[in-house]
């Protein structure tokens, strides 16, 4: 039974892990990460994991690496984790939730008259002046 709520826990923190680094937003995952095995009270296993992030996050991104794959990765590492310090289970099932999608906002401007408009359209002259008089 112990064993079944590891998996189901550490398999969701991984589906989350994978969702942030798919999503382009390592570096927002890195401190929650780094949280979670600095609970352990041993530096290299934290300097690991981020590690790991670092590189599946380059991986992904250049499409050298299979999603599954990560996903066992952090399946494993989350596991052995969990199962040598249990009261790390809430921190690590928070990891399960997915990165926020990126929102886009899609709008319109158009300027009218003289002058320079720092956005889209612009009718008109552009009249750049420098103090030289090249």
């Amino acid at each position: 039974m112990y064993e079944e709520v590891v998996m189901a826990v550490s398999t969701g923190a991984a589906s989350g892990v994978l969702s942030y680094l798919l999503q382009g937003q390592a570096d927002s995952l890195r401190s929650r990460i780094s949280a979670v095995f600095r609970r352990g009270g041993n530096p290299q296993e934290e300097a690991g994991a981020l590690q790991m992030l670092d590189e599946h996050a380059t991986a992904l991104a250049r499409h050298e690496i299979a999603e599954h794959t990560v996903m066992e990765a952090w399946t494993e590492l989350l596991a052995a984790f969990l199962d040598a310090h249990p009261s790390a289970r809430a921190e690590i099932d928070q990891l399960r939730t997915t990165a926020p999608t990126k929102a886009i906002h899609i709008g319109s401007q158009h300027n009218h008259g003289s002058g320079a408009f720092i956005g889209n359209d612009h009718y008109g002259n552009i009249n750049i002046n420098t103090r030289d008089a090249r």
